[in-house]
């Protein structure tokens, strides 16, 4: 516990912790809520210190029509204050505070970084609105329940762009957005329509980059719904944008399937990167 509290404000997550669940649970459009200052002040200064340059060799590119962002996942090449906040959302203590906010027991954290990890999206990046997929890819009996982003930045102007838009489960219209603040972090309920991104491009000048931690938690179910990353266009995205939209989900979904087979493969990933090439010359 001495090592959760020197990282994180756990007195601060505990204050009126049912209030909390309250309104978590009551959000719109589905679970949510949004925590600042999660971390002590010296933690969040070593892990703006310590985030790996734009430039470093251990990041993944995601580059294709419905994202264009970096991953690390691979923890052993993270600095030591950065893996050090990994381990500590991993502990009974933080799980315990995450159960009983979202009201969901029995809650797996998972250090495997499965779709988790350090992510960094540039100038220009995007997310396209999503609800992610649905199980773990080595835990085939793992259901994915929570999601928790941990913002950062040590400063995000509004101007930059940014904001993770909350939509409602039709599709039909953003209910909330999520500024990427320093030391913010939000907390939700993942589910086939939780649905989520920020897909404007980025506006933030070319040697910034918008930074997080993000940590997932499933249960053991017997028969786990299993559904791949579910992209979905916007209301106004009509025509090719739409259809590439649509035909990048199919591919991501073919990847999703031959990962669990064979393990992660590049494969697909150069499909994802030609398609987005194409919708990039068709702009």
């Amino acid at each position: 516990m001495t090592q959760v509290l020197e990282l994180v404000d756990m007195a601060s997550l505990l204050d009126d912790l049912d209030g909390k669940a309250a309104s978590y649970r009551s959000a719109e459009p589905f679970p949510h809520i949004v925590l600042d200052d999660v971390l002590t002040s010296e933690a969040f200064a070593a892990a703006v210190r310590d985030f790996p340059a734009i430039r470093d060799e251990f990041w993944r590119g995601y580059l294709h029509v419905n994202e264009t962002k970096y991953a690390n996942t691979q923890p052993d090449t993270w600095a030591p204050s950065i893996r050090s906040l990994a381990e500590a959302f991993c502990t009974p203590e933080f799980v315990d505070f995450l159960q009983r906010l979202t009201g969901i027991d029995d809650l797996i954290a998972d250090f495997t970084m499965d779709g988790g990890g350090l992510h960094q999206t540039l100038r220009d990046g995007h997310l396209n609105i999503h609800a992610d997929f649905t199980t773990h890819h080595t835990h085939q009996d793992w259901a994915r329940r929570v999601n928790i982003l941990l913002y950062l930045n040590e400063e995000w102007p509004e101007e930059w762009g940014g904001q993770l838009q909350l939509w409602d489960k039709d599709m039909q219209a953003c209910q909330a957005t999520v500024t990427p603040r320093g030391n913010r972090m939000l907390i939700f309920t993942t589910t086939v329509d939780s649905f989520h991104g920020h897909p404007e491009g980025l506006t933030c000048p070319p040697d910034q980059a918008r930074r997080s931690l993000a940590m997932y938690y499933f249960t053991r179910e017997d028969a786990p719904v299993r559904r791949a990353t579910n992209y979905r266009a916007r209301p106004d995205e009509k025509g090719f944008k739409r259809a590439a939209i649509t035909a990048d989900r199919w591919l991501v979904a073919g990847y999703d399937r031959l990962r669990r087979r064979v393990g992660d493969t590049d494969v697909a990933q150069r499909a994802l990167t030609r398609l987005a090439r194409l919708r990039g010359k068709r702009r």
